[in-house]
């Protein structure tokens, strides 16, 4: 695994407090990396159907740094899989939500049925 995707997960944490860019030089990552890394979480962020982000990709940088290269790419799989999984969770969230609401209902219209029997 490389040592950059151990930040990650901070990556988020510190996503209201600090920009990508700004964590991942702190941590003395090289610049072209940072860059790409955050360009490239816009745009994974994008490509997920977020609202927030938008893409964003210096082709002639990407092409020439193998560092934004590698932080654009991975900034874009890592932040697209985030988001991802952020709307698998709400839609989870969502169907658990009715499913509870139905067996609620089930349990008072049997509970209710009984009631009246009695």
């Amino acid at each position: 695994m490389r040592p950059f995707l151990l930040v990650i997960p901070i990556l988020a944490l510190l996503g209201a407090c600090q920009s990508s860019y700004d964590y991942l030089v702190g941590q003395g990552y090289p610049e072209p990396f940072a860059a790409g890394y955050s360009d490239g979480c816009g745009s994974g962020r994008q490509a997920a159907g977020a609202i927030s982000g938008g893409f964003k990709k210096d082709v002639p940088r990407y092409l020439k740094s193998a560092q934004y290269a590698e932080g654009w790419t991975d900034g874009f799989r890592q932040c697209q899989a985030e988001a991802e999984s952020a709307q698998l969770r709400a839609y989870e969230d969502h169907r658990n939500s009715d499913r509870d609401e139905k067996w609620e209902h089930d349990t008072d219209q049997a509970m209710a049925k009984a009631m009246r029997s009695h």
